[in-house]
């Protein structure tokens, strides 16, 4: 992937829009949910729709779409790498570079959260919804939901991701909820309760949204204690990968511990995959594959 590439992009975009769609709809779609190692792996990238720009020490890391199209092209293409989550303008960029052939893709639904504002907590839906996930033929949509107890906005969140959870069962697409239970710290930025007691109450919260739990899924943190988050829920739980760490392998061997778990269908990787401490995207994927 080189500046050129961005410029063919940025062409079809102007003068033959229309091939995004008639892409989505030719493309070859995955069987199922399986993954190739009998468990999902999926790269996230829909971390820049909402602002969050951070990898590592980089503020601004996936704020160049060259460099984050580049290294999500060869993160695809390793075996064992079955998909990816991410937002409309990425997801379509993805599309006109031939990158999703066979590929698990879920559409990230709400981003208007965005971070470090006032109103971070309202997340509102800002991305796909279920009509548009089907009509392009992605496997399900994404969506975060953030408990604030002592933040009122927290409500309408809650209902707008039933919504989200109902309108996509109704489609039979997946519906992978990310939950967390939060709160402001003393400079006023929002900071995830990571304890097991409240990923447990999050977790339980997600899985009761809309009248049907059959199509959601659960994108869960790793904790050092994973037994009482896992005892939790009947749902399949994807992991979610986090942030950069600066002992990449100590990181992986809280991955693998927590992928002992039979309930763990996969994982939901990121920043860790495509911006390591020594910038080998291979080496991370592959390292990553082998946990699974």
């Amino acid at each position: 992937m080189t500046s050129g590439d961005l410029t063919v992009i940025t062409r079809l975009r102007c003068e033959n829009p229309q091939r995004i769609a008639e892409l989505a709809q030719s493309r070859r779609r995955p069987d199922g949910l399986r993954g190739q190692t009998g468990r999902l792996l999926l790269v996230a990238a829909d971390h820049p729709a909402r602002g969050s720009l951070r990898a590592g020490a980089d503020p601004l890391a996936m704020g160049d779409r060259t460099v984050l199209l580049d290294r999500l092209v060869r993160a695809l293409a390793r075996p064992g790498v079955d998909g990816v989550l991410g937002t409309a303008d990425v997801l379509e960029d993805l599309l006109l570079l031939g990158a999703l052939e066979g590929k698990v893709v879920l559409g990230s639904m709400n981003r208007g959260g965005l971070a470090g504002t006032a109103f971070e907590i309202d997340d509102r839906f800002t991305g796909f919804d279920a009509g548009h996930l089907v009509a392009a033929g992605f496997q399900g949509g994404k969506m975060l939901l953030r408990i604030d107890p002592s933040d009122p906005l927290t409500s309408p969140t809650l209902q707008a991701c039933a919504g989200a959870v109902q309108d996509l069962a109704n489609r039979r697409l997946v519906a992978l909820v990310e939950p967390f239970v939060c709160g402001r710290d003393a400079n006023g930025r929002v900071r995830n309760d990571l304890s097991a007691e409240a990923v447990v109450r999050s977790a339980t919260v997600a899985a009761g949204l809309a009248s049907t739990s059959a199509y959601t899924w659960l994108k869960l943190p790793v904790l050092e204690h994973m037994e009482p988050v896992l005892a939790a829920t009947s749902l399949p739980v994807l992991l979610l990968g986090g942030e950069v760490a600066d002992d990449p392998g100590a990181q992986r061997a809280s991955w693998a511990k927590a992928l002992a778990a039979p309930g763990v269908r996969g994982m939901v990787v990121g920043r860790s995959l495509l911006f390591p401490p020594d910038g080998d995207v291979e080496a991370a994927v592959d390292a990553t594959v082998e946990l699974l």
